[in-house]
Parts: structure tokens; sequence; C-alpha cells
């Protein structure tokens, strides 16, 4: 039988969110951040392009 699991870790910070590989070290690095739209409470965003969004109004 085969085995494709893999260690990975997952840290939610606060201000960021970290995705770690066993091996290679940190492989993804967003900002926690999550754009919604109020209205439609669709999410328009996430990580990078949702904190580029931060003090702005469509």
């Amino acid at each position: 039988m085969f085995s494709f699991s893999k260690d990975i870790g997952i840290d939610l910070g606060t201000a960021n969110t970290l995705v770690c590989l066993k091996g290679k070290g940190i492989i993804l690095r967003e900002p926690s951040v999550v754009a919604v739209d109020m209205r439609t409470d669709e999410v328009l965003a996430v990580g990078s392009q949702a904190k580029e969004m931060i003090g702005r109004t469509p």
C-alpha cells in the first residue's frame, strides 16, 4: 500500500498565516486578511490582495 502523506504545519496567526513543509521550511506566508462585500457576504479577496484593499471603499 502506498502512503502519500506529508508532514505539514499550518500557523493561523493573528497577522500572518504560514504553511511549513517538513524538509522545505515555510512554503507560504500570507497576511491573515479576508475582504468581504458587506452587502452580499461574498469573499472578494484573501491574503495580500485583501490587505491592499484595507481602507478602500468600493
